[in-house]
Formats: C-alpha cells, structure tokens, sequence
C-alpha cells in the first residue's frame, strides 16, 4: 500500500506541480520544459543517500526508486506529452527509446555482469562509485556553468519548487498513516529526482528551445 501511494505522490504530485508552477509563473519554454523534465523523471539515487542521512525508511526509498525507475520509458514520455504536447512540439516515442537506452540498457547489462561475471563486478564496486560520483559531478557543473544566468534569474521559484515537492510529500505520507521514517523517505523521494536523466533528455529532445 505504501508503494502504491508512494508511487502515486511520484507520478502525480511533481508532475501535477510542474504543470501548476509552469502556468501560475508563466515560465518561458526552456524553464518550462525543464521543471517538467524534472516533474516527470523518476527518482534519482541522490534520494536513498539522503534517506538514510537523514534517518528515513531507506528499504522504502529504494525500492520507490527502483519501481519508478522500470516504469519511467512509459510514464515520463505519456506525462511529458499530456502537459507538453499541446504548445512544444517532442516525439514521445523517440523519448521512451531514450529511457530505455539510458536507463533500462545499463541496468540490464548491470545485472548481467553481476550474474555471469561475479569476479569483474567485485572489482568494479571498488571504482565504480567513484568513478560515477565524479562523471555526475563534472555533468552538474557544465550544466551549471552554461545556464548560469537562467539559474540566478530563476532562483525564488526553484526554491519553491524543492520545499512544495517536499511538504506535499510528506503531507501524503501523513494521510496514508505511514510511518515518520516513511514519511521522511517519501517527501525527499518526491523532492528529488533523477536529475541526470532528465538534462540528458532536455538535451536530446528539446535541444532547440
């Protein structure tokens, strides 16, 4: 029940809000496309760290994380068409091929290594942590870097962006009747989002804008 719900504050409160925010400010398309993008993504890993620093139901977080996830080739093309499709024009399919190559591909592949090749992912979990932490790191800073100037310009509603998507979150952990460290999970799944799949489809869907 709490994965449903979960799932549900995932696929329908940040896109909802996305599309609420977008409207209320008049967000010009390339912002609007972003808070969308990041609405519509499932939830990043980021989100399971912070779970468990802050004490939350980590158990609950991952498993929020890797649900939505798998469902996120159908979810975030279908979404990102019906709040986007009527004024910027995208190929849903050609998003949900995306997905599935950035996301769905590299997991498949993930477990096969760690199935087939039990020796080479031993040694691998010693680098790779790293290794990704650093590629994420460089990617976050370019993105930064060349979008500084929308980033300052934009910064009251960012902010509002993160505290909505984490009150709402919790205010549903609250009336489903989960748990304080399931409500804490939830609000910081709901808040945080996987960030790099999203810049990588602005970058290769919505490029022109």
């Amino acid at each position: 029940k709490n994965i449903f719900f979960g799932i549900l504050a995932q696929y329908f409160v940040m896109p909802f809000l996305a599309f609420v925010l977008s409207r209320a400010f008049q967000l010009e398309p390339a912002l609007a496309v972003g808070v969308v993008l990041v609405g519509t993504c499932p939830g990043g890993t980021s989100s399971n760290v912070i779970t468990f620093m802050s004490k939350g139901d980590v158990a609950f977080s991952v498993t929020m994380t890797s649900i939505s996830t798998l469902i996120s080739p159908i979810m975030t093309p279908l979404l990102t068409y019906l709040i986007l499709g009527q004024s910027i024009a995208f190929d849903p399919v050609g998003m949900f091929v995306s997905i599935v190559q950035i996301v769905i591909i590299p997991i498949i592949l993930g477990v096969a290594v760690k199935k087939f090749l039990p020796a080479l992912a031993a040694t691998a979990n010693d680098y790779l942590p790293a290794v990704s932490s650093i590629a994420i790191s460089l990617l976050i800073a370019g993105i930064i870097g060349a979008s500084r100037n929308a980033i300052l310009n934009s910064s009251a509603i960012i902010l509002l962006v993160v505290i909505l998507h984490n009150v709402l979150g919790y205010a549903i952990g609250k009336l489903t009747g989960m748990s304080w460290k399931q409500m804490v999970a939830l609000s910081i799944e709901v808040g945080m989002q996987n960030s790099g799949l999203a810049t990588g489809l602005a970058k290769v869907h919505f490029a022109s804008i």
